[in-house]
């Protein structure tokens, strides 16, 4: 991995990529969704400060565990611009997401405890489906599809057309 002289306060988009191992394709879509921004220099350059690096990597863990990404800009916009995030602003962040990610974990949990009963199944869409419908909410309401809307059989459909 190339070293950035600490004397350079600035990284070119190649320097951020190689750094940060994120793609230049990746890097400017991140930049226009507002996640790291870039000045340009006089012949149209971009330039990215030094606190990119560890923008890309908060971005790039945050996407690994499944955070949207206007959620991981809304977390950015907090931090300050005028220094490097610190380690207390990054616990910070990470710990308002943290019964996020609990239920994200207990939810593939459950999704790697039933899969095969429910690939089994061959709807997801019983009553009983514990991934479909957990803990059997719909169930209550209704037997069935949760997610079709309920079908009239021909006798009725013949019913309430006029007769010629």
């Amino acid at each position: 991995m190339p070293q950035i002289p600490e004397k350079i306060h600035e990284l070119t988009v190649g320097q951020l990529s190689a750094r940060s191992g994120a793609a230049v394709s990746a890097l400017h879509f991140y930049e226009s969704k507002g996640l790291i921004t870039s000045r340009r220099t006089t012949g149209n350059q971009r330039r990215y400060s030094r606190d990119a690096l560890r923008r890309v990597a908060f971005v790039r863990a945050a996407q690994r565990v499944g955070i949207p990404l206007a959620t991981i800009r809304n977390a950015l916009a907090e931090l300050p611009e005028e220094r490097t995030p610190n380690h207390e602003d990054w616990a910070r962040l990470s710990e308002a997401w943290r019964s996020e990610l609990d239920e994200r974990i207990k939810q593939l949990g459950r999704l790697r405890d039933h899969l095969t009963d429910c690939i089994g199944c061959g709807c997801l869409s019983l009553e009983t489906c514990v991934l479909s419908n957990p803990d059997d909410v719909f169930g209550e309401r209704m037997a069935g599809s949760r997610l079709l809307p309920e079908r009239r059989s021909a006798a009725q459909d013949c019913r309430k057309q006029p007769s010629a």
